[in-house]
């Protein structure tokens, strides 16, 4: 008998495909706010080792009846996770968990002990026992103790209801939408602060710091550049090692730093060149080094600033949810209308309000923002008793460069294309806080090595003996999820390109136009961009409302993220083309010595504002909807990341461009004097690289695969934040 079933000291999580006989010594209902009615048992095999065993919500109508208190069945086919929390029903190291596909059999009766050790109350009050080992001597202590004094169930983590219940209590108090408050507060008043720095800084170092527009372009492309690039460093030292909020608490103080340092550069005259009033500001005097090293340290101060509050903002206001509710998860979703909603307004006043106190005084439209990131530092730390303080678990990155290294160290195994179940792979059940389990797929085979189990890969105990040798299936799916999604992402790269160039070069264009409205007001040149996020906040609702349940209900038609993303890209490469007509025009008009309308340009910042519609936001949906949820700091990387490598290769364009476009007789296309250049020219070069890229997005869309995976329910085997002991979830606090 021995050979058909497993004993219950042998089992362990590395497969699923287990079978023992056992009796069910007990078994209780028990609810919980974030899982529902579940159903407790406790096993036994003939040997009298103990396991306790979860049946989820959805199970327990199918396997209720099956498990009767004294009777024998065999069971095949579950899962097993690391018994957490202190007070545990048994000793054993495991918990079994019963899955869709969990077969339980009725068995001949081995024993009729109750495999218990029957003591008296007194024992049990004094202390003599094990508390937390709550079903190893007396069944009913679960129902009969729950008046015991407090210190018996003053532990971490506990299992039984009265205790969750307790936490649940506690937890309220915490996060929700009094958090959210202050979390958007501080995020709204941060982005004031950041954007209506960058909105006209193009002028600014044009205007005060006398640079050519060639040099004050490639200045604001690499401060971007590292602005962007940042957050992908922010987010592996907030996951790794400080969390969220020590994050954003540091950062804010290095942007509020850089804001003060920038501001200083404009009010104090030792740090900014002379100033001129030659209407060529090229033959005015140039910035000496001081001046470039305190304005340079200051743009410094902000890039960190931005590198640990974009990636970790989000992820800290879905914290102060719990997502395993109905109630946390339309809180997640509201939150992201919320966020979404005031950086749409951030970014219009930034580019009006702000812009125009610039063009009044320098001092002033930097000043504001300055006071406005001071109150965001203060408004966040306000709110610290409010916030939820996730522990940082480690860094996803750590999980990718293991599978790397174990692939390779069995780059010499032969496996099978097709899984044909000649391969044992590791796959235990998914780490706490892992809602989607991935299963294995075909794709990139020579990773699937590093999941394959070798002898001495495992410990008696189940577990990998060397980690940088043996990793999971799931770890593994996740670092094909990253190789999947690179070229995708490589290749919204020139759209970024042409709205960058737009940014910077239509604010010179602009101030070649004319920007009147009426007799009395002109439009500051930093303001008409302002027209692409006009067209975002009007097309993306008529696109979500209308369009989309239009096409559905006439064609059964659904865009796909990828599609939406191919057609920000045409939208990119028609707002190119447009925008050169347009300066081509201008400069036709120049040389006739009159000045067009600055409104000329509100046809490519329309077409711009369509491109990021469908291709911006529909890379960032893509992004969140292909990585597993515990993944999204990488997520929430890319998308700035993008913006880092299209800022650093539009440097370079405008830097090979400037250098080569250029004889003795001819300027070059970027010349100083927007009337001499060939600007239009520039716009035509991003788009036929924008029509080549769109060739190779769809070479990329065609070959890609959707990630699989299925959402796990099972929430009450995995590590619920409630799990945490209040000392826990605070560890990222002040003291």
């Amino acid at each position: 008998m021995a050979a058909t079933f497993d004993y219950l000291t042998d089992v362990r999580p590395y497969k699923t495909s287990w079978r023992v006989q056992v009796k069910t010594l007990h078994a209780w209902r028990q609810y919980t706010a974030n899982t529902g009615e579940t159903l407790e048992v406790a096993f036994s095999d003939e040997n009298g080792k103990k396991i306790h065993c979860l049946v989820r919500k959805d199970l327990v109508s199918k396997y209720a009846n099956m498990l009767t208190v004294g009777d024998w069945v065999f069971i095949e086919t579950f899962s097993l996770n690391y018994a957490g929390g202190s007070f545990r029903p048994t000793s054993h190291l495991y918990k079994m968990s019963f899955v869709n596909e969990t077969s339980v059999i009725p068995s001949p009766s081995v024993s009729d002990s109750n495999y218990l050790t029957l003591v008296t109350f007194q024992k049990i009050q004094s202390g003599e026992l094990n508390p937390t080992m709550l079903v190893e001597h007396l069944l009913h202590l679960v129902v009969t103790c729950s008046n015991l004094s407090h210190s018996f169930f003053s532990s971490s983590s506990p299992e039984m209801g009265v205790v969750e219940n307790q936490k649940i209590l506690l937890e309220k108090k915490l996060g929700g939408w009094i958090a959210i408050t202050f979390i958007l507060g501080n995020e709204t008043l941060e982005k004031l602060g950041s954007i209506g720095v960058s909105a006209n800084f193009m002028l600014y170092l044009r205007n005060v710091f006398h640079m050519e527009p060639v040099e004050a372009s490639n200045v604001y492309y690499l401060w971007m550049g590292l602005t962007n690039f940042a957050p992908l460093l922010g987010a592996l030292i907030s996951d790794a090692y400080i969390g969220r909020f020590k994050t954003i608490a540091y950062a804010s103080l290095f942007s509020i730093l850089g804001l003060m340092t920038v501001t200083l550069t404009a009010c104090l005259p030792q740090l900014h060149p002379p100033p001129c009033n030659n209407p060529h500001p090229d033959e005015c005097d140039d910035p000496n080094k001081l001046q470039l090293g305190i304005l340079f340290l200051g743009l410094g101060f902000l890039s960190i600033g931005s590198g640990g509050i974009r990636p970790c903002s989000i992820p800290f206001g879905v914290d102060q949810f719990d997502q395993r509710t109905e109630q946390g998860l339309k809180g997640v979703a509201s939150f992201f209308n919320w966020y979404y909603l005031t950086l749409t307004m951030v970014l219009i006043f930034s580019h009006t309000v702000v812009v125009y106190l610039q063009t009044v005084s320098w001092v002033i439209g930097f000043s504001i923002p300055t006071s406005l990131m001071a109150c965001a530092v203060v408004l966040f730390f306000v709110g610290m008793r409010f916030y939820v303080y996730v522990k940082p678990e480690g860094s996803v990155f750590s999980g990718i460069a293991r599978v790397i290294v174990a692939a390779r160290k069995k780059r010499d195994l032969k496996i099978s294309l097709v899984d044909d179940g000649t391969e044992e792979y590791y796959e235990p059940p998914v780490k706490p806080g892992v809602l989607s389990k991935l299963p294995l797929t075909d794709q990139f085979k020579f990773l699937d090595k590093a999941a394959v189990i070798l002898d001495g890969d495992l410990t008696s105990e189940g577990v990998p003996a060397n980690k940088w040798r043996l990793c999971s299936v799931q770890e593994v799916e996740e670092v094909k999820c990253l190789i999947r999604v690179v070229p995708v992402w490589s290749a919204g790269i020139i759209s970024i390109v042409a709205m960058t160039t737009q940014a910077t070069f239509m604010v010179f264009q602009a101030t070649k136009m004319d920007r009147h409205m009426g007799p009395h007001f002109e439009i500051p040149a930093a303001s008409i961009t302002v027209i692409s996020y006009i067209t975002i906040g009007i097309w993306v609702p008529i696109y979500e409302h209308l369009l989309v349940p239009f096409l559905w209900r006439m064609r059964k038609f659904r865009v796909t993220l990828l599609q939406r993303m191919g057609i920000g890209i045409v939208f990119a490469s028609l707002s190119m083309f447009t925008a050169g007509f347009v300066e081509g025009v201008r400069r036709t008009r120049a040389t006739e010595m009159t000045q067009m309308s600055v409104f000329w340009l509100a046809l490519p910042l329309i077409l711009m504002g369509l491109c990021e519609s469908f291709n911006f936001i529909g890379l960032i949906e893509f992004f969140n909807s292909q990585f597993p949820e515990h993944m999204r700091s990488i997520a929430n990387s890319l998308f700035p990341l993008s913006f880092a490598a299209a800022n650093y290769l539009s440097s370079l364009l405008v830097t090979t461009v400037h250098k080569v476009s250029g004889t003795k007789d001819h300027p070059d296309w970027l010349n100083k004097d927007l009337d001499r250049g060939k600007l239009d020219y520039f716009y035509y070069l991003i788009a036929v690289l924008g029509v080549v890229n769109l060739v190779y997005f769809w070479y990329c869309a065609h070959r890609y695969q959707y990630k699989a995976g299925s959402q796990i329910e099972d929430f009450n085997e995995e590590k619920s934040l409630l799990d945490i002991e209040p000392n826990q979830r605070h560890d990222q606090s002040p003291s």
